[in-house]
């Protein structure tokens, strides 16, 4: 692979309303990124997305990509956040309900939301939440409690079904995400829509922790992290940014060894640092994977990271990391050209 091939692998780029449009199919030719989202609410059912899917796909020529296919991820979760929808797909309940099935009744269900999305071309799920809320303050918890993104209000109840979730969505041939590293459940605003998010709170060693520790466990190939801020951990630097989150913590106290992906990086939290900034500081962090939907600052950030690996053979080095990290799990995802 060329070093453009090989930075693009490290982007997950939105999709237009959910389509492939002629600026992502120049993007794709011109700065070779790797992986798209389902960025909206669909309804339009597995047949359409799949259509989508395919053509996404077909991008994946020696040019583009060297070859190697694509992660197409969409947000999957269940209830409010359930992007894909319509003939097909199941109607999927919160996971704050799914948290209230036998993990092992959860197992059969995302086995069978896996196979739809797998129907459908997608490859990846954002999901599981691994965010626990504490007991009682869902109302003031905007990006997971009022939403009832998360499986339960204890460490043992989350933990459980998202185990279960990862299984289920592992036996249908998805990717799955364990995130907010490392939570978003004591937060009061949305990261998304707010700037200055803070936990006071969590501690290194938490046990809100668990959740994330048992998908680990687990298999789970990708773990987001957070675009708040930790007092207790990192009061100087986003999740997202931090050495300390993402190397001493993620890498080093929970031993992941999969990719560590970004939670959007055109994120109201991040806006006002300049792309350039955001995405060599995931990189310096220890991030592999950056997820971005708009295109402009997509393409800012790649030709930054291309700058700095030119310029520092230490980031190069980095990146490299970053690209191979990638491309084993595209491998166990069956996606490199030699792959079924």
């Amino acid at each position: 692979m060329t070093d453009a091939q090989r930075i693009g692998q490290l982007f997950v780029i939105g999709l237009v309303d959910d389509h492939l449009d002629a600026s992502r199919l120049a993007a794709i030719a011109q700065f070779h990124f790797g992986s798209v989202s389902f960025t909206t609410r669909t309804a339009a059912g597995v047949v359409a997305v799949r259509a989508v899917a395919d053509a996404v796909q077909a991008q994946a020529t020696l040019a583009a990509t060297h070859g190697v296919r694509f992660f197409i991820a969409a947000n999957q979760e269940g209830g409010l956040i359930q992007a894909l929808s319509g003939p097909g797909f199941d109607v999927m309940p919160s996971a704050l309900s799914q948290g209230t099935l036998a993990p092992a009744a959860l197992e059969v269900m995302a086995a069978r939301w896996g196979r739809e999305l797998r129907a459908a071309g997608i490859n990846v799920d954002f999901a599981p939440v691994a965010d626990i809320v504490p007991p009682g303050t869902d109302a003031q918890n905007a990006p997971i409690g009022e939403l009832k993104r998360e499986f339960g209000h204890d460490p043992a109840t989350v933990s459980s079904h998202v185990a279960a979730f990862i299984a289920g969505m592992r036996t249908a041939g998805i990717a799955t995400t364990a995130k907010h590293f490392p939570g978003l459940g004591r937060v009061a605003d949305n990261t998304d829509f707010a700037s200055a998010v803070t936990d006071s709170v969590t501690t290194r060693h938490d046990p809100y922790l668990e959740p994330f520790a048992t998908a680990i466990h687990a298999g789970v190939p990708f773990v987001m992290v957070s675009l708040a801020t930790y007092e207790r951990i990192d009061p100087a630097h986003l999740a997202a940014f931090s050495r300390i989150v993402i190397g001493g913590m993620l890498r080093g106290d929970l031993g992941f060894r999969g990719v560590v992906m970004s939670d959007a990086l055109g994120a109201t939290a991040v806006t006002s640092i300049a792309p350039a900034t955001r995405a060599i500081d995931f990189l310096d962090a220890g991030g592999d994977m950056i997820v971005v939907n708009q295109l402009a600052p997509a393409i800012e950030m790649a030709r930054a990271l291309a700058s700095r690996a030119a310029a520092r053979t230490a980031f190069r080095a980095r990146v490299n990391d970053a690209v191979l990290r990638v491309l084993r799990a595209k491998e166990a995802a069956g996606l490199l050209p030699c792959g079924g």
